[in-house]
């Protein structure tokens, strides 16, 4: 396996993929209603081996929650839902979309979510004492390091994450030990074969349950696709150092266009605004904008067009130095939030990136030259450079004949998941479908109603769409927000590892 920069080569080694072992028995499931503030929904927890070759070994869980299908008579089985991150809580987003997804597929499917391994309910990898304790490491530095001085300290920082987060969950965190998990879960709820749709980092488990459990599935959407190509051998950065910019160039044009708040000549401003935060961090109301923190805001911009207006607002005061008092603080959870930590686990798990300071700054030139946010995606990475990779992780091949068809969704403009992953998947999978959006954001599911009803028609009966079908492109968003389908959280964010 082989990373490539400009003027250098780092190298890896790749363990092989050990052979497959005999599948555990299916654990069993005791359902039971939620809290009272889920009504309509049943939790539950699953025990499956820590280590799928150990299956008699020591154990974890999974937690779940499920949406029963209202239409018993006609039910067809279980779909299964993963949003991504890697580290984000399948349980929470099937409450928020669990309702939507049920009346798509008519009431025939009980909708469920699960924490993977090592997520939210699921046993979750915790490296830091308290909420306090994990902010307070990383206000030690910058978001990501924009200035050669913070390079080494940076990296030094990140890579002391590997033994504060040394658990026994750590070492068994890779998306093919989520896949395994979820083939026990697909025989544990009596399904013959797997119905599951995932999105952004969902779509790598998907992509990877596919080539590891090719005749299992019955039908498998991925919406916002990985390339597995790129995510297996750490070479995901080959996309992310230009998805973005793509994005934030149809943000200038289409604010241009529209005469947004941060126009005219909007792409002018933002190089402007950036010479600017880096010779000098700015105020905003009561909060000291560095450089780093403006690239974070603006690089979310790539994942919710519906939030355009906002960001275009804010980068507006930036640039003119505005006192006004913007709020745009981090709700505090109330329970510990390990999502930094178990996107860490995964992504430290199912890759094996490089070990020396050396490797990783001239891997963030590489991603510098390809865009001002290449960076942001590269450096939090360094965290797994004393990170053993997953011994049972899933390298390929990708190119499996699958029991059924599967249905590959992707936007044309996303800055986390770029429309040429889903492309890529597309050719990999000789029995798959390829679905395009030709907007702006991350998920088609959250902004098309186009791209909404196929999929659900799809995971319903198994029809895809007529090959090369486009999904046209909502309204331009600066002119008619309201056409969006889906709201974003968009706040300035405080973390350093931009999710999937």
């Amino acid at each position: 396996m082989r990373f490539f920069v400009f003027g250098a080569v780092v190298a890896f080694v790749v363990a092989l993929t050990p052979a497959v072992q005999a599948a555990p028995p299916a654990p069993s499931i005791t359902w039971a209603a939620c809290a009272p503030a889920h009504p309509g929904f049943e939790c539950a927890t699953i025990t499956v081996p820590l280590d799928h070759d150990e299956p008699r070994g020591a154990t974890t869980t999974v937690a779940l929650t499920r949406k029963p299908a209202t239409d018993q008579a006609g039910r067809i089985g279980s779909l299964l839902f993963n949003p991504g991150g890697p580290g984000a809580s399948g349980i929470d987003h099937v409450w928020a979309w669990g309702e939507k997804m049920s009346a798509g597929v008519q009431g025939r499917f009980d909708v469920v979510g699960f924490d993977p391994r090592g997520v939210g309910r699921s046993n979750p990898l915790r490296c830091f004492a308290s909420d306090q304790e994990r902010a307070e490491f990383l206000a030690a530095g910058p978001i990501f390091p924009y200035e050669p001085a913070q390079e080494r300290p940076f990296f030094d920082r990140y890579r002391s994450l590997a033994a504060r987060c040394d658990q026994p969950i750590a070492r068994h965190m890779s998306t093919a030990d989520v896949v395994r998990d979820l083939d026990l879960l697909r025989r544990a709820l009596g399904d013959r074969k797997l119905t599951y749709f995932g999105t952004s980092y969902g779509s790598y488990i998907g992509t990877t349950y596919a080539n590891m459990f090719p005749d299992n599935i019955r039908a498998l959407a991925i919406d916002g696709v990985l390339n597995p190509e790129l995510w297996s051998s750490g070479r995901q950065i080959e996309a992310d150092r230009i998805a973005t910019k793509e994005v934030l160039d149809e943000f200038f044009r289409l604010c241009d266009e529209a005469s947004c708040a941060f126009g005219p000549n909007s792409k002018q401003r933002w190089h402007a605004l950036l010479d600017s935060v880096r010779a000098q961090p700015i105020t905003l109301g009561t909060e000291v904008w560095t450089y780093d923190a403006v690239i974070a805001w603006a690089l979310f911009a790539g994942f919710a067009s519906e939030s355009w207006t906002d960001v275009a607002a804010v980068l507006d005061q930036l640039s003119d130095a505005s006192a006004v008092s913007t709020d745009l603080s981090t709700e505090t959870a109330a329970a510990y939030d390990n999502f930094f930590d178990a996107n860490l686990g995964t992504t430290c798990a199912d890759t094996e990136f490089p070990r020396t300071f050396g490797a990783y700054r001239a891997v963030s030139r590489y991603a510098e030259a390809g865009s001002e946010f290449g960076p942001h995606w590269w450096w939090s990475n360094s965290a797994c450079a004393d990170w053993p990779a997953g011994p049972d992780r899933y390298t390929g091949p990708w190119r499996a004949r699958t029991s059924a068809p599967v249905l590959v969704a992707g936007n044309r403009f996303d800055g986390s998941t770029d429309f040429r992953g889903a492309q890529a998947v597309a050719r990999q999978l000789p029995n798959s479908r390829l679905l395009e959006y030709a907007g702006w954001g991350h998920i088609a599911y959250r902004r098309s109603q186009c791209a909404i009803d196929h999929i659900h028609s799809y995971l319903l009966n198994g029809s895809l769409p007529a090959e090369g079908t486009v999904c046209a492109a909502n309204p331009n968003p600066f002119l008619d927000n309201a056409s969006q389908l889906a709201g974003h959280d968009f706040r300035r964010s405080t973390r350093p590892v931009a999710s999937r």
